[in-house]
Protein backbone atom coordinates (compact mmCIF):
# COMPACT_ATOMS: atom_id res chain seq x y z
CA UNK A 1 0.00 0.00 0.00
CA UNK A 2 1.19 3.28 -0.52
CA UNK A 3 1.95 6.30 2.07
CA UNK A 4 -0.49 9.02 1.34
CA UNK A 5 0.51 12.50 1.70
CA UNK A 6 -1.13 14.77 4.80
CA UNK A 7 -3.46 16.52 2.71
CA UNK A 8 -4.95 13.41 0.98
CA UNK A 9 -6.97 13.22 3.89
CA UNK A 10 -9.32 15.97 2.92
CA UNK A 11 -12.43 17.44 3.19
CA UNK A 12 -13.59 18.97 -0.50
CA UNK A 13 -16.04 21.75 0.43
CA UNK A 14 -17.82 22.88 -2.87
CA UNK A 15 -19.48 26.49 -3.51
CA UNK A 16 -22.84 25.00 -2.79
CA UNK A 17 -22.03 23.50 0.71
CA UNK A 18 -19.97 26.73 1.93
CA UNK A 19 -23.47 28.51 0.90
CA UNK A 20 -25.36 25.83 2.87
CA UNK A 21 -23.05 25.88 5.71
CA UNK A 22 -22.86 29.16 6.26
CA UNK A 23 -27.06 29.59 6.03
CA UNK A 24 -26.80 27.43 8.82
CA UNK A 25 -24.23 29.35 11.14
CA UNK A 26 -26.34 32.39 10.16
CA UNK A 27 -29.33 30.28 11.25
CA UNK A 28 -27.66 29.29 14.48
CA UNK A 29 -26.58 32.98 15.05
CA UNK A 30 -29.89 34.89 14.71
CA UNK A 31 -31.36 36.32 17.65
CA UNK A 32 -28.08 35.30 19.42
CA UNK A 33 -26.95 39.52 19.49
CA UNK A 34 -26.92 41.19 22.43
CA UNK A 35 -28.85 44.03 21.56
CA UNK A 36 -32.52 41.92 21.43
CA UNK A 37 -31.33 39.18 19.66
CA UNK A 38 -29.46 41.74 16.86
CA UNK A 39 -25.68 42.13 16.04
CA UNK A 40 -24.33 45.61 14.89
CA UNK A 41 -21.85 44.17 12.80
CA UNK A 42 -19.47 41.28 11.15
CA UNK A 43 -15.90 41.35 10.62
CA UNK A 44 -14.59 38.88 8.62
CA UNK A 45 -10.70 37.06 8.66
CA UNK A 46 -9.74 37.92 5.75
CA UNK A 47 -9.15 35.83 3.70
CA UNK A 48 -11.74 32.76 4.28
CA UNK A 49 -13.78 34.57 6.31
CA UNK A 50 -15.07 36.67 3.42
CA UNK A 51 -17.52 34.33 1.77
CA UNK A 52 -18.95 33.04 4.91
CA UNK A 53 -19.88 36.58 6.46
CA UNK A 54 -20.83 37.55 3.11
CA UNK A 55 -24.00 35.42 3.04
CA UNK A 56 -23.88 35.82 7.31
CA UNK A 57 -24.48 39.44 6.62
CA UNK A 58 -27.06 39.27 4.04
CA UNK A 59 -28.96 36.31 6.51
CA UNK A 60 -29.37 38.41 9.16
CA UNK A 61 -29.76 41.45 7.02
CA UNK A 62 -26.43 43.10 9.21
CA UNK A 63 -25.01 45.97 7.04
CA UNK A 64 -21.63 47.00 8.91
CA UNK A 65 -19.47 44.81 7.31
CA UNK A 66 -15.59 44.82 8.30
CA UNK A 67 -12.41 42.61 8.00
CA UNK A 68 -9.52 42.04 10.03
CA UNK A 69 -6.50 40.55 8.00
CA UNK A 70 -4.23 37.62 9.67
CA UNK A 71 -1.80 35.93 7.84
CA UNK A 72 -1.02 32.55 10.08
CA UNK A 73 -0.69 30.75 7.03
CA UNK A 74 1.97 30.67 4.03
CA UNK A 75 0.14 27.73 1.69
CA UNK A 76 0.18 24.65 4.05
CA UNK A 77 2.96 25.93 6.26
CA UNK A 78 1.20 27.63 9.91
CA UNK A 79 3.52 30.46 11.41
CA UNK A 80 2.98 32.87 13.94
CA UNK A 81 0.15 34.91 12.87
CA UNK A 82 0.71 38.89 12.12
CA UNK A 83 -2.73 41.40 11.82
CA UNK A 84 -2.39 43.12 8.47
CA UNK A 85 -5.11 45.20 8.47
CA UNK A 86 -7.85 45.95 11.79
CA UNK A 87 -11.15 47.13 11.66
CA UNK A 88 -12.49 50.79 12.61
CA UNK A 89 -12.41 50.63 16.50
CA UNK A 90 -14.96 53.57 16.70
CA UNK A 91 -17.26 50.57 15.64
CA UNK A 92 -15.70 47.86 16.68
CA UNK A 93 -14.61 48.83 20.00
CA UNK A 94 -13.87 45.51 22.52
CA UNK A 95 -16.37 43.70 20.42
CA UNK A 96 -19.60 43.52 22.42
CA UNK A 97 -22.44 42.79 19.54
CA UNK A 98 -19.88 41.81 17.06
CA UNK A 99 -19.79 38.59 14.90
CA UNK A 100 -16.05 37.28 13.97
CA UNK A 101 -16.36 35.00 10.99
CA UNK A 102 -13.89 32.90 9.62
CA UNK A 103 -14.00 29.47 7.70
CA UNK A 104 -12.12 27.01 10.26
CA UNK A 105 -10.64 27.49 13.34
CA UNK A 106 -7.47 25.07 13.01
CA UNK A 107 -5.05 25.50 16.15
CA UNK A 108 -6.46 28.77 17.04
CA UNK A 109 -3.83 30.86 16.57
CA UNK A 110 -5.28 33.70 14.45
CA UNK A 111 -8.33 33.94 16.82
CA UNK A 112 -6.22 33.80 19.96
CA UNK A 113 -5.35 37.58 18.57
CA UNK A 114 -8.65 38.06 17.73
CA UNK A 115 -10.03 37.45 20.82
CA UNK A 116 -6.81 39.19 22.55
CA UNK A 117 -8.01 42.76 20.21
CA UNK A 118 -12.10 41.76 20.55
CA UNK A 119 -12.54 40.23 23.95
CA UNK A 120 -16.34 40.41 24.31
CA UNK A 121 -16.70 39.64 20.33
CA UNK A 122 -19.18 36.54 19.30
CA UNK A 123 -16.68 34.29 17.43
CA UNK A 124 -17.76 31.95 14.71
CA UNK A 125 -16.46 29.38 12.42
CA UNK A 126 -18.43 27.47 9.76
CA UNK A 127 -15.76 24.40 10.15
CA UNK A 128 -13.54 23.96 13.54
CA UNK A 129 -10.65 20.93 14.50
CA UNK A 130 -10.64 19.92 17.71
CA UNK A 131 -7.32 21.95 18.96
CA UNK A 132 -9.08 25.54 17.99
CA UNK A 133 -12.69 24.09 19.05
CA UNK A 134 -12.62 26.54 22.60
CA UNK A 135 -11.85 29.56 20.86
CA UNK A 136 -14.85 29.71 19.31
CA UNK A 137 -18.39 30.30 20.56
CA UNK A 138 -20.23 28.82 17.35
CA UNK A 139 -19.39 26.70 14.64
CA UNK A 140 -21.38 24.79 12.41
CA UNK A 141 -19.39 21.37 11.37
CA UNK A 142 -16.28 19.74 13.18
CA UNK A 143 -13.24 17.85 11.44
CA UNK A 144 -10.56 15.86 12.51
CA UNK A 145 -6.75 17.46 13.71
CA UNK A 146 -5.41 15.76 10.27
CA UNK A 147 -7.80 16.55 7.90
CA UNK A 148 -6.76 19.31 5.50
CA UNK A 149 -10.04 21.02 4.10
CA UNK A 150 -10.15 22.22 0.34
CA UNK A 151 -12.65 25.26 -0.41
CA UNK A 152 -13.78 26.20 -3.49
CA UNK A 153 -11.70 29.15 -3.57
CA UNK A 154 -8.65 27.12 -3.54
CA UNK A 155 -9.72 24.44 -6.14
CA UNK A 156 -9.99 23.42 -9.58
CA UNK A 157 -12.20 20.58 -11.13
CA UNK A 158 -9.68 17.86 -12.68
CA UNK A 159 -9.23 14.11 -12.31
CA UNK A 160 -8.29 12.30 -9.30
CA UNK A 161 -7.13 8.37 -8.22
CA UNK A 162 -9.52 6.66 -6.85
CA UNK A 163 -8.85 5.94 -3.09
CA UNK A 164 -8.17 2.50 -3.51
CA UNK A 165 -7.37 0.34 -6.89
CA UNK A 166 -7.11 1.66 -9.98
CA UNK A 167 -9.91 0.10 -12.50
Amino acid sequence: MTERLPHEKGFHISWDQIHRDSRALAWRLEKMGPDNGVWKAVVAITRGGMAPAMIIARELDIRTVDTISIKSYDHQKQSEAVVLKAPDDSIIGDGEGILIIDDLVDTGKTLEVVKSRYPKAHIATVYAKPKGRPMVDTFITEVSQDTWIFFPWDMALQYVEPFRGTD
